[in-house]
């Protein structure tokens, strides 16, 4: 079986589906591989959606049992139904990959199932149940995003010792996880099983937490996080990881071993890159296995593009999103752009962190002179009638121009109001623009109006 296609994408995560429409947007025959029956990528089925439900129901959870009382609201014999709560989550994802099924659909996008493996000449050969397909493409786009990764003598067995993976479906409450590495997914898993019950240990080996993010927000974070039950080990160095089974131990370089329930590896993630066939077609990837791509996502192929985590970057379902039209509209048009500097980044834990631009850490080490204005949420009235004081909106400025070089914020619904942050610094605003703009009261939002106005030391509520 032979078709012709315009654009073939291997994939159908955010960057890959998203792209794949857009393509059919500008009137490309397109069609999608993907080896998994569900749509969406790892985003949908394992990452980003089944952990923010997971992550807003223990919060309710939470809530019932340590908040509601101080406001009025009586609530008895609090418990946890998991099975429930996971049929909950497995409901969502089962809800948008109906969602994103009927966008292929609607957009005359033909779906493939099964695994996709470039051969050369732009012909791609789809491994599925019933058989092998060869597909014939003008273009091929990769999309094929990461999975987790792990070191030597921390090696997951898919049940005790899990991934992020296994971490959202464990048919039980663990009385002890050791959670390894203090990053976004560590932390906000480990959030989820601390709200039901866990005791948990985050071990980094780094000295701080959240690395990458402003030192200044991560130092408020661990604060935050400690209070609220979870223990780190900062500096700590894991040598091996074993389950009989039953339980790990974690052995630590100079300290005695862990022993706990589950482990949690969250160490980072790596390119989906194999069974792809790169090495026959002339695909080249760097030290870390990411593809190498131009400026215009092309590969060192002919006709082949790669985006995404696949290529490297901030592994982010939004900045996929944004290279796939981006690289399709180049295709189409010529034209098509990511500003790589004004990305946001949100981490789901309570209070949720955001931030966009340049890190006050950056800035000190480039030797860039800047400005900074921060306002705390315990000074706005919203955040003290809705109760989530915690936290603060730090906007950092250029110190000659006065332009928004970074907004970083802890607090609640920080990942919604970064997207006022992220407009703002798109078109170029300085922190007298945002000053300036009437904010609605009483919001959460006029945190950010009033860090903007601490800039020039004229805030006026602190």
């Amino acid at each position: 079986m032979s078709d012709l296609y315009d654009l073939i994408v291997i994939g159908a995560g955010p960057g890959g589906y998203v792209a794949a429409i857009r393509a059919a947007q500008l009137g490309m025959k397109t069609a999608v591989v993907e080896r998994e029956k569900k749509l969406g990528g790892t985003c949908l089925r394992v990452g980003c959606i089944p952990s923010k439900a997971l992550l807003e129901t223990t919060e309710l959870l939470e809530k019932s049992r340590h908040q509601f009382a101080e406001r009025g609201i009586i609530v008895h014999d609090v418990s946890i139904d998991l099975p429930k709560m996971m049929a909950h989550k497995d409901g969502v994802i089962a809800q948008l990959d109906g969602g994103i099924q009927g966008l292929l659909k609607k957009h005359r996008i033909d779906r493939h199932l099964g695994q996709g493996r470039l051969t050369g000449g732009g012909k791609v050969e789809v491994a599925g149940d019933t058989g092998i397909t060869i597909l014939d493409g003008k273009r091929i786009l990769i999309a094929t995003g990461s999975e987790s990764t792990s070191f030597p003598g921390m090696e997951p067995d898919g049940d005790r010792i899990g991934t992020s993976t296994e971490a959202l479906s464990w048919p039980e409450v663990p009385d002890h996880l050791v959670v390894i590495g203090a990053r976004v997914i560590g932390l906000e898993l480990g959030t989820v099983w601390r709200r039901l019950g866990s005791k948990v240990s985050v071990l980094e080996y780094l000295p701080r937490i959240l690395p990458g993010t402003d030192s200044q927000i991560a130092h408020t974070a661990q604060k935050i996080l400690q209070q609220q039950g979870i223990d780190f080990h900062l500096g700590t160095k894991v040598k091996n990881v074993s389950s009989d089974g039953k339980s790990c131990r974690v052995e630590i370089d100079g300290s005695e071993p862990v022993d706990c329930d589950r482990v949690l590896i969250a160490v980072g993630r790596r390119p989906c890159t194999d069974h792809l066939g790169l090495d026959q077609v002339g695909i080249e990837t760097d030290q870390r296995g990411f593809v190498r791509v131009n400026s215009a996502y092309q590969t060192t192929a002919t006709g082949v593009y790669a985006i995404g985590d696949v290529i490297g970057g901030a592994m982010l379902a939004h900045k996929a999103e944004e290279e796939g039209v981006a690289c399709v509209e180049k295709l189409a048009t010529g034209h098509g752009h990511v500003n790589y500097a004004n990305i946001p980044g949100v981490i789901y834990t309570a209070p949720e962190i955001a931030s966009v631009g340049a890190t006050e850490d950056e800035l000190r080490e480039r030797g860039h002179e800047y400005r900074i204005g921060r306002f705390s949420f315990a000074a706005n009235g919203r955040a003290r009638a809705v109760g989530h004081m915690e936290g603060f909106v730090k906007i950092i400025a250029d110190a000659e121009n006065d332009r928004v070089l970074g907004v970083h914020i802890i607090g609640a619904h920080a990942g919604e109001l970064i997207a006022e942050a992220a407009v703002a610094m798109e078109f170029g605003a300085s922190s007298e623009d945002i000053a300036r703009c009437c904010h609605a009261h009483p919001t959460l939002a006029e945190a950010v109006r009033e860090a903007a106005l601490a800039v020039d030391k004229r805030a006026i509520h602190s």
